[in-house]
This record gives structure tokens, C-alpha cells and sequence, in this order.
């Protein structure tokens, strides 16, 4: 059976650095930080006090105030997106097949904000199992995808996946799987996450995994730079519609660039340090470049996963040097968690749509905050230092590496019409 081809058709986004698709455009590749104090909870017990939250958000601006109170934020966060993206695709729905429409919007944490505060309620009372009847449903990782398609009357393929950090591009993924062999049409994808919480903060602190560098919070994000000290939370969501080529082509629809592979691994390593020598992030770039039948020197631009954790910055570009060799220095690469910080489940989805842009615009976003080079990390590579870089970008790879071991990347290619 031949596969079929996959385009992107739709694009929607929620970021700490912008609360639209265009706005985070924008940001982008002016270098914009996201990192700020926190200002969702009193944060003067927590070792940590800022994130990179969304900004001027308001629930009251999408959902009524009945509806909100259904929705937890990593939920409303995936609705927004999706609404976003479907519009950016332009449907006509009188036409359109729900049946060969699905969802994959996944979290890597889901409901944490819910969980949170059902139990901190439950603990003030007297034992008796009193709970909100929409505490699971509000909760569960996957009600997003549910919650997206009763909107809509998607019937397809609908569910979440869960692969940590590297959850939505796993989505991306499976969501491309569905329509190249033939299971649906369209596939709506991506990924949300809420986890600036109590909890998630305190937790991720206990792991020594964030950064503590409260006294300068918008630089605190600095991938491979000598003095990192952990990665910077952030929050958001990301979506994009995928469609079957000729689908797209006979509706008449914009096309932004062509999916052409995605690969998968595992470090079999350890619980969240990766392995030392980036054996399963090379594995995982060489799986993507094998799905989408390519060589290594076809590609143009990385947005690596970055996360600006001591281990991470060492390992990573390590796996790109095994992989690419020679290329390796020709090569555009950039961590854009520099400046919307890690969305953890929702990172894959929204890195993904940097690399859609750098194709779009023949531009590379830039790393922010280096300032002292790592004599363990090769920089005869170029990160994209500071600001961001002109230079055709034909193929684009992403990067998501998750705590567990998962390894998850996808290739995006320029749209070149057939003539």
C-alpha cells in the first residue's frame, strides 16, 4: 500500500510569548523572554518563583463562566489552539467528512491544577469522599481530544498520548500515521499543558530540574550556556491541522509545508537524565530522516529540545555530531525554550510550528541568553546566538526528549507545489 502524503494546513498557538499563532510568530524571531514572576500563587516557600506563564490571559475572553468552570486550563488552553487552527484551515463544514476527521490532543500532566486543588479542599474536611462530579473528567490527559471533538462533531480517530516532555510530538506523529495510511483525512494534533502550579513547581524543584535564578528570571532560560542551572517552566499549547495532500489540494486550501517523516526511541538509560552520549537522541534523528527517506545533508534547520539543563546541553549536541558528521557545522540549530520556556507536553506541538515558520519565513529564531561558552559543548556548531538568522530552510527537524527515556522527532519540508 503506497502511503499517503500529509501536509499542514492549520496553525493555532497559546504561548508564554504570544496568544496567537502570529503573535508567537513575532516573538519569536525577535528574541522575546516569556520568563517572569510568577504571579499565580504565593511563591515564598518555593525554591523557584517565576515561570514563563501566559500572558493577559483570561478564561472570560473564550468560555463562558458556566463552561470555564468545566474546563481545567491545560483543556481551555487546547480548545483555544484548536479553534484557532481549524479556523486557520478554513473548513467548509458542509462539506467536510467528520467521519475521516480525528483528534490527538494530548498533555503530558493533564488536569494537575484540578487534582491540586480537589485535594487540598478534600484535606480541609472531615474525610467524607465529597468531591466535584467534573473532578475526573476535568482532569484525565485526554479529555482535551474529547472535548475538541463533541465541538466540532469530529468522529475519527480520537485519544491522547502520554510520552512526558515529548508527548506532542508523539501526537504529531500518530496523528500523521492516521492519514498516510489511509484512516483519516484530517487530523487535528498538537498538544497543552497547565502545570505553573503548587504542585508542579514544588515537584520539579524536589528534582533540582528547573532553574533557581529568581534574581533574573528572563535570562534564566540559557541553553548551552556554561551557567545553566535547569530549565524554566513554562505553559501553553500548540495545534496543527494535518491533512492528506490531495484532500488539501481539492478544497483549495493554503498549504504551509509538507510533513515528511517522524521517528521514535527510547534511551533505555535512566528515569530523567539522558543517556550521557545521546545514544537515543541520535537513534531517534536517524529513525526521522529513514521515514522520510532522506540524508542527512538535506537538512537545513534543528530546533533541538534545549531545555538548558546541565546534562540535556551536553548530550544532545553530541547525538546531532554522530548523526550529521561534517553537516553538523552546517547546520542552523536553535533552542527556542530560551525564550517561551519548556511547555512541556505541549513543547513538541509548538516547536514544531517554529520549525513550520523558520520554512515559512527563510529564517532561523534564534537562542537567547548565552553568554560563556561550555568547553564541553562543541560551539564550531551554530546555535543562532541572540538574534535570529536569514537562510533558506528547505527541511526543518524538531527535537522532544521526555523523562522516562522517550525520544520523539519530525521533519517538516518547504511546500513546493507540483507543476
Amino acid at each position: 500500500m503506497a502511503l499517503k502524503r500529509v501536509v499542514v494546513t492549520g496553525l493555532g498557538a497559546l504561548t508564554p510569548i504570544g496568544n496567537t499563532a502570529q503573535e508567537f510568530r513575532e516573538a519569536l524571531f525577535n528574541g522575546v523572554s516569556g520568563a517572569a514572576t510568577i504571579t499565580r500563587f504565593d511563591t515564598s516557600l518555593h525554591k523557584t518563583k517565576f515561570a514563563c506563564e501566559l500572558k493577559n490571559y483570561d478564561a472570560g475572553n473564550y468560555f463562558d463562566r458556566k463552561e470555564a468552570r468545566k474546563l481545567d486550563p491545560y483543556c481551555q488552553y487546547a480548545l483555544i489552539t484548536a479553534d484557532e487552527a481549524i479556523k486557520d484551515a478554513g473548513f467548509d463544514f458542509e462539506k467536510l467528512d467528520c467521519d475521516r476527521v480525528g483528534v490527538i490532543m494530548s498533555s503530558g500532566i493533564g488536569g494537575i491544577l484540578t487534582f491540586e486543588e480537589e485535594m487540598m479542599s478534600f484535606s480541609k474536611g472531615d474525610g467524607t469522599p465529597r468531591f466535584n462530579p467534573f473532578f475526573i473528567p476535568k482532569m484525565i490527559s485526554d479529555i482535551a481530544s474529547g472535548q475538541i471533538s463533541m465541538k466540532y462533531g469530529f468522529r475519527g480517530p480520537n485519544y491522547g498520548s502520554v510520552a512526558a516532555c515529548a508527548t506532542s510530538t508523539v501526537s504529531l506523529i500518530n496523528a500523521f500515521d492516521h492519514i498516510r495510511i489511509g484512516r483519516a483525512n484530517v487530523m487535528i494534533a498538537g498538544g497543552s499543558e497547565a502545570s505553573i502550579t503548587r504542585a508542579g513547581v514544588g515537584g520539579f524543584n524536589s528534582m533540582h530540574a528547573i532553574s533557581v535564578r529568581n534574581d533574573d528570571p528572563q535570562t534564566a532560560s540559557r541553553p548551552f550556556d556554561l551557567d545553566r542551572d535547569g530549565f524554566v517552566m513554562g505553559e501553553g499549547s500548540g495545534t496543527l491541522v494535518l491533512e492528506e495532500y490531495e484532500h488539501a489540494v481539492n478544497r483549495g486550501a493554503r498549504i504551509y509545508c509538507e510533513f515528511v517523516g517522524g521517528g521514535l526511541s527510547a534511551d533505555a538509560h535512566h528515569l530523567t537524565a539522558p543517556h550521557p552520549e545521546g545514544l537515543g537522541a541520535a537513534l531517534v534523528m536517524k529513525n526521522a530522516l529513514d521515514d522520510a527517506g532522506l540524508k542527512p545533508e538535506a537538512i537545513d534547520y534543528i530546533n533541538v529540545h534545549g531545555t538548558s539543563t546541565p546534562l540535556g546541553d551536553i548530550s544532545e549536541p553530541l547525538a546531532i555530531q554522530s548523526v550529521f558528521l561534517d553537516h553538523a557545522y552546517k547546520l542552523s540549530i536553535s533552542a527556542t525554550k530560551s525564550m517561551h520556556g519548556h511547555l512541556l507536553g505541549a513543547a513538541g506541538a509548538v516547536e514544531a510550528m517554529a520549525c513550520i515558520l523558520a520554512i515559512l519565513d527563510n529564517r532561523v529564531p534564534p537562542t537567547i541568553n548565552h553568554f560563556t561558552d561550555d568547553p564541553q559543548i562543541d560551539n564550531r556548531l551554530d546555535f543562532t546566538y541572540h538574534k535570529a538568522k536569514d537562510r533558506e530552510v528547505k527541511y526543518a527537524l524538531s527535537n522532544t526528549f521526555g523523562f522516562g527515556g522517550h525520544n520523539a522527532s519530525v521533519i517538516f519540508k518547504k511546500w513546493m507545489p507540483d507543476v
